[in-house]
């Protein structure tokens, strides 16, 4: 019989199967069983399948546990197969996720949380302005996508999950740590089988933390949130432009660029009169060119219509296509991100639940859609 450790239990979503197996000291062919198990069924069973050996079992029952998260929330869009997702942390902070349609049928991307909250204040995202409550453990990352995937096996037997981006609540690379590891688990056979390339991870602008992403998970895709490309512009809507400049950022950038092989994506919001006009946009095909010039892969700018955060204070553009023509003529092409969902508050810079109390319970689609960039269409 083996005694229950002393120490906290593990959790089994934040572990990769090497990990499990040096920890309970138990072959590598087991944890690997256990590891899918946790992934599959979100608990481990009280008695050992023919194919673990129950020693093995008891083992990683008296060292690990498999929690969750208590989805408080299922918001599908009326208009747009997305769905959007409330889960309630043990703490009681909320956090949210949104269930993506691809233009492949039968292929969905989950846009993951990797903070509650965030500090860094952009003025088009309403994550923002809530401040940050604390960064989520991988496990708490990686449990997002186990429940939605969950959810939409249920809903359509032989969908699947086939990508993730880092792109929900927070700052993903202010938590580089535990977002790294989420990757790993992830991208690990036995756990979600998510292939890297069809993972992205977008920051306002961390030049270590994308300098780390190139070095300890190469497979992974960039994303980089521009605002504006004026300094002084870019410095209102996103603060952190006082402590990393979008030059420093984009020297970072260009660095995971050469390392990884992969052209970045720039995401642009267009917000009317602050950074729509021709010379906007003439700045920005500028800068792609000097960024392709310099680092030899041209950036994927993905232009996104600003979606509404409950004030008048920013508005949508209705410069999309004058502005793109201003990119096209000059060389730079680009694409407008269909941002679905919005009727559900599942958009891009909507996710920021403040409805919804922090503790206790709470209480037809069709169109396929083409979605973020950085997720492979393969």
């Amino acid at each position: 019989m083996i005694e229950a450790s002393p120490n906290p239990p593990l959790a089994l979503q934040g572990l990769l199967p090497d990990e499990l197996a040096a920890t309970c000291s138990i072959e590598l062919a087991d944890a690997r069983r256990i590891v899918s198990l946790a992934h599959r069924r979100g608990e481990l069973p009280t008695r050992a399948p023919a194919t673990i050996r129950r020693a093995a079992l008891d083992a990683a029952r008296a060292r690990c546990h498999v929690p969750t998260l208590e989805v408080v929330e299922r918001r599908p869009s009326a208009v747009d197969p997305f769905v959007k997702y409330a889960f309630r942390l043990h703490d009681g902070a909320i956090i949210e996720s949104v269930r993506i349609p691809l233009e492949k049928a039968g292929r969905y991307a989950v846009c993951v949380s990797s903070q509650a909250g965030c500090a860094l204040a952009c003025a088009f995202c309403a994550t923002g302005r809530m401040g940050l409550t604390r960064n989520l453990e991988a496990w708490e990352i990686v449990e997002q996508v186990r429940l939605v995937r969950r959810d939409l096996e249920a809903e359509h037997p032989g969908a699947r999950v086939h990508g993730i981006v880092f792109q929900g609540m927070g700052e993903p690379l202010a938590n580089a740590d535990r977002v790294l590891r989420a990757i790993r688990v992830l991208s690990e056979p036995s756990a979600q089988a998510i292939d890297r390339r069809n993972i992205t991870v977008c920051t306002a602008g961390l030049p270590t933390g994308i300098r780390r992403l190139a070095e300890e998970a190469p497979g992974v895709r960039l994303g980089v949130s521009l605002g504006s490309v004026r300094p002084g512009a870019r410095r209102a809507l996103m603060p952190i432009d006082s402590a990393h400049p979008l030059a420093e950022v984009l020297a970072a950038a260009g660095e995971h660029a050469r390392t990884t092989g992969y052209a970045p994506m720039w995401a642009y919001t267009l917000l009317l009169g602050q950074n729509d006009t021709d010379e906007d946009a003439g700045h920005l095909a500028t800068l792609a060119r000097d960024f392709a010039r310099t680092h030899g892969v041209p950036p994927r700018i993905s232009l996104i219509p600003f979606n509404s955060i409950g004030d008048d204070a920013l508005q949508r553009s209705d410069r999309m296509e004058a502005f793109r023509n201003v990119l096209f003529a000059a060389g730079v092409g680009s694409i407008v991100r269909y941002s679905g969902g919005g009727d559900v508050g599942a958009a891009c810079g909507q996710l920021a639940r403040t409805d919804l109390p922090r503790r206790g319970a709470a209480s037809p689609r069709g169109a396929r859609v083409t979605v973020d960039p950085g997720i492979s269409p393969r």
